[in-house]
């Protein structure tokens, strides 16, 4: 089980709750953004898990990235790198909705030896099979797909496609509104052995949160963060199907 989380206390909740990776971002409410140095450090401070790193310059679901943008996102890969990260979260797309093989190029050539995920920019590509095909060759070493629909639960199929495609040349993980009660379902249908979710729960900041609320407006007055029980509850899941020979 991979979470991803954009805080210090969803980091070691997901620790605590069993994960076995860490995908970190920092604002999961634009779909995650590169983390800074000062939080990464922090977190790999406190945590015995693999961490991989959300290369993402800024908020955006077009993943078409100018020069400049590519280079922020070559000066970050290398300075995770040089400060430990474990692996990296990427990827780029062309505006004709095609994987961006040459910007992906650069940074993979940066990131090496590391392994590196293919994000979600996946669910909006024109072709998914010659999508995955120019992505395993290219060296990634997954995919987070929700199978091009809103949730995993609706992409399922697409999902089982692309595991047989694959055929064991990269990893298809699954994520995208992953919970409790669909997680039996997805690991039966699609055979995957990876799945990616954030297990977070809304918290609100104060008690009362008027004041906020009539400074910032309503969004202001609390945040998701990653709950231990539905770490826990998760995982434990997913061991039943393996004893189960379900995988």
């Amino acid at each position: 089980m991979e979470v991803c989380v954009d805080s210090l206390q969803s980091a070691l909740n997901a620790f605590k709750g069993g994960a076995s990776r860490i995908e970190l971002c920092s604002s999961l409410n634009d779909g995650g953004l590169t983390p800074s140095l000062g939080f990464y450090l922090q977190v790999k401070s406190e945590l015995t898990i693999p961490i991989f790193i959300m290369i993402r310059p800024r908020p955006g679901y077009d993943f078409v990235y100018s020069p400049g943008d590519i280079q922020i996102m070559k000066n970050d890969i290398k300075q995770f790198k040089e400060n430990g990260a474990e692996g990296f979260v990427f990827g780029a797309l062309t505006k004709d909705r095609s994987i961006d093989v040459e910007a992906c190029k650069i940074l993979m050539e940066i990131a090496n030896p590391l392994p590196v995920t293919f994000h979600r920019a996946f669910d909006l590509v024109a072709d998914p099979f010659k999508s995955l095909d120019a992505i395993i060759d290219l060296g990634f070493s997954r995919v987070l797909s929700s199978g091009q629909k809103p949730s995993t639960e609706k992409g399922v199929d697409l999902i089982k496609k692309l595991v047989k495609h694959a055929d064991n040349r990269l990893i298809i993980m699954p994520g995208g509104g992953i919970n409790i009660s669909n997680l039996t379902m997805i690991l039966q249908e699609t055979g995957v052995k990876e799945f990616h979710a954030s297990a977070s729960k809304q918290v609100e900041f104060f008690e009362k949160s008027s004041y906020v609320i009539s400074v910032f407006g309503a969004a202001a007055s609390s945040i998701k963060i990653t709950d231990v029980e539905l770490v826990k509850d998760l995982v434990s899941e997913y061991e039943k199907c393996m004893k189960k020979h379900v995988l």
